[in-house]
């Protein structure tokens, strides 16, 4: 249930969870069993309010963001929304769990399905789209089948600290922790592997959610999708969007494609977003194969690379992004 990046969400900061953050997201039992027995309830922090939640779900739906995250976790899953942005990052046990988990909606908001949800019987629903769209769900509905927590998020880089708290709310506290250390253990060496070749350099970066029709490019900024994993290892992606209407619009932005030379002129180098088997998707092919692309100082210096695996909403996902990042700049470390 995930809605088409560009248009209507996404990143936070790129710190990594902190306690604070975790708390927010986390409960306390209720009076009613402090106890954390059968039928302990605890009271959770969502984008729909403070939430009375069971300690201990059975039957747990999904949707959105909330739905790789709890495949890694192991939650007790009884319906998930589609989630076709992310597949290719799963690992072929997940990719085996997702396609047996019943299918309760597509991959937007819009296609939910409350029959196909009620029908699952769950006692919890985690909803993971963006704060944005979540006015396009019918949240009443879906209350009066079971306890709606929802978690999602309202810039790209988010997913650091929503990922945590939607395994917590689903009974997997921690489950983010191991995964969050091996993440942060990658992004230190290879901040240390890069430093000297990196340091100095304006990047910029070319994303994949740009309309043909319209003859545009997406250009994305520090925090959004192509970029907060990047610069984790120590990148400087320069510039900021002309307007911030809100949500994505403040990390990315669809400029005419004869503003190319004006908004990636001063990059020293430029990342861009390709797909999963690494080929350039149909929006960023038509700006490759631009003149205005190809005179572009970094294009015409060699220093353009694409980068694999950046729709990554999970740390464990998100090593996998830092390979790709590593394969696309090891050119740098040799000139």
């Amino acid at each position: 249930m995930s809605v088409r990046p560009p248009l209507r969400i996404v990143s936070a900061g790129l710190a990594t969870v902190t306690a604070a953050a975790l708390l927010a997201g986390c409960g306390s039992h209720s009076d009613g069993d402090a106890s954390g027995g059968k039928g302990a309830t605890r009271v959770v922090a969502a984008d729909n309010g403070q939430i009375t939640i069971p300690v201990d779900p059975k039957r747990v739906v999904a949707t959105g963001y909330a739905v790789p995250v709890l495949i890694e976790a192991k939650a007790p899953l009884v319906g998930i929304s589609t989630w076709p942005r992310g597949l290719g990052l799963m690992t072929p046990q997940e990719r085996t769990d997702y396609d047996k988990l019943h299918k309760i909606g597509g991959a937007t908001a819009k296609e939910t399905n409350y029959e196909a949800i009620a029908a699952t019987k769950p006692d919890l629903i985690i909803i993971g789209v963006p704060k944005p769209v979540l006015g396009e769900i019918d949240l009443k509905r879906l209350e009066s089948i079971a306890p709606v927590v929802a978690i999602g998020p309202s810039l790209p880089s988010a997913w650091r600290e929503l990922s945590a708290r939607q395994a917590d709310a689903a009974g997997r506290a921690g489950h983010t922790e191991e995964t969050r250390k091996a993440y942060e253990k990658r992004t230190e060496e290879l901040k240390a592997k890069y430093a000297g070749a990196v340091g100095g350099l304006k990047f910029g970066h070319l994303g994949a959610y740009n309309e043909t029709s319209q003859g545009t490019f997406q250009r994305e900024f520090a925090g959004s999708w192509g970029t907060n994993i990047a610069q984790d290892i120590g990148l400087n992606y320069y510039g900021q969007v002309k307007k911030d209407t809100g949500g994505s619009s403040a990390v990315s932005e669809t400029p005419s494609i004869e503003e190319l030379p004006a908004s990636l002129g001063e990059a020293d180098v430029i990342t861009y977003t390709v797909q999963d088997d690494g080929t350039p998707s149909a929006g960023v092919q038509y700006v490759l194969d631009s003149p205005l692309w190809k005179n572009l100082p970094a294009v015409k210096a060699g220093k353009a690379y694409p980068i694999r695996y950046t729709a990554a909403a999970t740390y464990a996902q998100a090593q996998r992004t830092l390979d790709s990042v590593d394969q696309a700049l090891a050119p740098l470390l040799a000139k």
